[in-house]
């Protein structure tokens, strides 16, 4: 599993994809903290609050983690070494994970960047420090959670078919809908028990819970569950491949 993880991650390295991810990412967040005027700009707000990072970085996962984990197992497919690696003496679900573990390793180095922006705020803070920091550290427990939950989407999209773009769009829509398709469905009820569950099925309510700074382990089981479901179901899908 682990010589499966490493070659993963040399990979994503020894091609452009891993450090066009980072740049990517780091840049259209900090285009909104810092340079685009507005209520999201920290220099513009006038609070000591990285608040528009937890803001706009779920939307930009939406289409940076589909990015990542396009090729885990499409390009295995096309490239016809999928059989291969099935062939070894590894479990579908020990593969799955390599895979899963890796890309999400790349993520959480794009994100680990974002540490600046806190220290940044910190430090301009007036006093310095008066910063919100058991929110802020809950926001980057939920940022990292949301981001494991989308990885194991993608990884799921990805062992669905030998197209990388097909990939990226089936893995984009669901984590889009996971992250706001329920609080859509609850709108058209009119019952507040059926709305209520429904905003429970979604990644939004749990995500805005952690990032109150609040480690609910109602919302941790959630990203775990989520998590686990989506990578059973690519190993399930790799099982089926077997035969």
């Amino acid at each position: 599993m682990f010589s499966i993880y490493r070659k993963e991650i040399v990979s994503f390295f020894s091609s452009p994809v891993g450090y066009v991810v980072t740049v990517i990412f780091l840049l259209l967040v900090g285009w909104f903290i810092w340079i685009n005027p507005g209520e999201m700009n920290v220099l513009d707000g006038g609070y000591a609050s990285i608040d528009s990072l937890f803001f706009i970085a779920p939307w930009v996962f939406l289409f940076l983690v589909p990015a990542v984990t396009m090729r885990s197992f499409a390009e295995e497919r096309k490239t016809g070494t999928i059989e291969l690696l099935l062939t070894q003496p590894v479990s579908e679900i020990k593969l799955v994970m390599a895979k899963y573990f890796a890309a999400l390793t790349l993520i959480l180095i794009s994100l680990s960047p974002c540490l600046i922006y806190y220290a940044t705020v910190y430090w301009l803070g007036n006093p310095v420090g008066n910063v919100d920091s058991g929110g802020t550290w809950g926001s980057f427990i939920g940022l990292f959670m949301l981001a494991a939950a989308y990885t194991s989407i993608g990884i799921f999209a990805s062992s669905l078919t030998d197209s990388q773009i097909i990939s990226f769009l089936v893995a984009a829509s669901l984590c889009f809908f996971f992250y706001a398709g329920f609080d859509g469905l609850s709108s058209l009820f009119g019952m507040r028990s059926v709305n209520a569950f429904l905003i429970t099925l979604g990644i939004n309510e749990h995500y805005k819970s952690l990032s109150r700074g609040v480690i609910d382990l109602r919302d941790l089981v959630y990203f775990v569950g989520l998590s686990a479901i989506f990578s059973g179901a690519a190993k399930l899908k790799l099982q089926l491949s077997k035969r």
